[in-house]
């Protein structure tokens, strides 16, 4: 498993922005095909526990950009 996080820390490390953003339209279509899948009677659970867990990793990371682009924009050039 530790060989897995690793491969997966060096791709991060050695991608620009623009792969990370493929990768998440990839995520992101992945997700609608699983979710167009879901029968009726679970939607209701899946939707609720789809939007929390949303929230609870986009807030972090966008907390994160959000520091970093003041850094930046702090930085005389």
């Amino acid at each position: 498993m530790n060989k897995l996080f690793k491969a997966a820390n060096r791709y991060i490390e050695t991608s620009d922005w623009k792969i990370i953003a493929v990768l998440k339209f990839c995520l992101i279509s992945l997700g609608l095909l699983f979710g167009m899948s879901i029968k009726d009677r679970h939607k209701k659970i899946a939707i609720p526990a789809a939007v929390c867990v949303f929230l609870l990793t986009y807030i972090p990371l966008m907390d994160k950009f959000f520091k970093i682009f003041r850094e930046v924009n702090d930085e005389k050039i």
